[in-house]
């Protein structure tokens, strides 16, 4: 398989890599075995995160015997210096290994700034050091918080969200990243987090753009195979498939949450940033999680929407939110009533 270089790290990645949120849901033989597959058919960089309930756990089980050979980009949401040590810790005994080749701060609502001693990027750097992180990085949804984090000159490797239905903004963040400041740019949620459903349009429109090495989020091993024959097959950009990206550009627009959180604090306590995209969170992670009583309330919190509008101005994407949100209530509860009785829920 085709590899490309993450900008100034150099590391050299597969084209198409494996996203690691999607295997919470698989038994651990069933994850080692798609696991394996992937490797075996010439994908190296494997991704995942901390709070990725056993991801990281499956994926030590599936790769440790080949470790040398492929990349473990791997990535902390939590916002203190002993918190984040322990994460990488955590994350080297998970993943059976003695280092991690990309770490990643989660999404934060701030840039870690490298110069605060007692801060998380302390924590990253510390550890770079002892030879535990090779390389430093952050995945981020907020295109503004993005853009100053290239242009800090911080970090190595950006993970952002793109696909064909991104904004110019963030087609020119692309660009930026990769061109102009060499970093490695990993896209994130290359489908949309579920809403495209052509994955030969997918593949080759971010094909279109130097630099970018795609994660994709496999669930089940049919799901690798169709992936599999996409990389084989290794489409271009034509007409067929332009004529597919304006359709769902037309259909779809912007309108889906990519959970940054600016949108946060709700008055009414609803919790937006993970209740508006709700339908791909319970299809694509633990069901378990999200069948829970806690979740259900929380959920229940949107019939209290007054619909005041102060969310509206605070998304970066110009999402419908009162809307979106109401959709999410009934899909969650029609999706709930389906699934109440099987066991995982219930266990």
């Amino acid at each position: 398989m085709e590899k490309i270089q993450l900008g100034k790290t150099g590391l050299m990645a597969s084209r198409a890599s494996f996203g690691g949120l999607p295997i919470q849901r698989r038994e651990m033989d069933d994850a080692v075995k798609i696991l394996r597959r992937a490797y075996d058919n010439g994908i190296t960089l494997f991704d995942t995160a901390a709070h990725y309930t056993d991801s990281q756990e499956k994926m030590g089980k599936a790769l440790s015997d080949v470790r040398h050979d492929i990349i473990f980009a791997t990535k902390s949401h939590h916002d203190t210096k002993e918190l984040v040590t322990k994460s990488i810790e955590d994350s080297l005994r998970q993943l059976k290994t003695d280092y991690i080749d990309i770490f990643q701060f989660h999404n934060p609502p701030v840039l870690p700034d490298p110069e605060d001693q007692n801060g998380i990027f302390a924590a990253a750097l510390e550890a770079k050091k002892k030879g535990y992180v090779r390389h430093i990085g952050l995945s981020l949804h907020p295109t503004d918080l993005a853009f100053k984090a290239i242009e800090s000159g911080a970090f190595e490797t950006l993970q952002y969200p793109f696909s064909y239905l991104s904004t110019e903004k963030e087609q020119e963040l692309v660009r930026k990243t990769t061109a102009d400041c060499n970093m490695g740019y990993i896209a994130m949620k290359g489908m949309a987090g579920g809403l495209l459903t052509n994955i030969r349009a997918c593949y080759a429109f971010i094909k279109q753009f130097k630099g970018v090495v795609p994660i994709w989020g496999i669930r089940t091993m049919q799901e690798l195979e169709e992936w599999l024959a996409v990389i084989e097959e290794d489409p271009d950009f034509d007409d067929e498939l332009l004529a597919v990206i304006e359709k769902d550009r037309k259909e779809l627009g912007d309108s889906f949450c990519r959970s940054c959180g600016y949108c946060m604090p709700c008055p009414a306590g609803i919790e937006i940033r993970s209740c508006a995209r709700m339908d791909r969170l319970m299809r694509r992670a633990p069901w378990k999680e999200f069948g829970s009583a806690l979740w259900r309330e929380k959920m229940d919190r949107i019939k209290d929407c007054t619909e005041c509008g102060q969310c509206l101005p605070k998304c970066p994407y110009n999402i419908d939110i009162p809307n979106i949100l109401k959709f999410m209530l009934d899909d969650y509860n029609r999706y709930y009533e389906e699934h109440k009785n099987e066991t995982f829920v219930n266990e």
